[in-house]
């Protein structure tokens, strides 16, 4: 498991999807930067983020099911300083590696 972002919402969003996906692999990534002078950005960044994951509990789920499971677990994120998720999620099966 990875995370590439190390700022506290990036430490919360990997807690909260560690807890809730048990995943196989993550990357929490910080793209924030990208977005600089965006109405959204914040000076200290952690508003966009880029997560994939890798997690058995996405068997049998569609794309969109997959998208509100993660959705869900960051629900106050999302209501909060997180503005954008890009959102990559596979089975093992899918995806052995990130």
């Amino acid at each position: 498991m990875t995370a590439f972002a190390r700022g506290p919402v990036c430490a919360r969003i990997t807690e909260k999807l560690t807890q809730g996906l048990s995943p196989v692999a993550l990357k929490v990534i910080d793209e924030s930067h990208h977005h600089a002078g965006h109405g959204h950005h914040h000076a200290e960044g952690e508003t966009h983020f880029r997560v994939e994951v890798i997690s058995e509990k996405f068997e049998g789920k569609s794309r969109i099911d997959r998208h509100r499971l993660i959705n869900g677990l960051l629900a106050q994120e999302l209501a909060g300083r997180v503005h954008a998720l890009a959102i990559s999620a596979w089975t093992p099966g899918e995806k052995l590696t990130l």
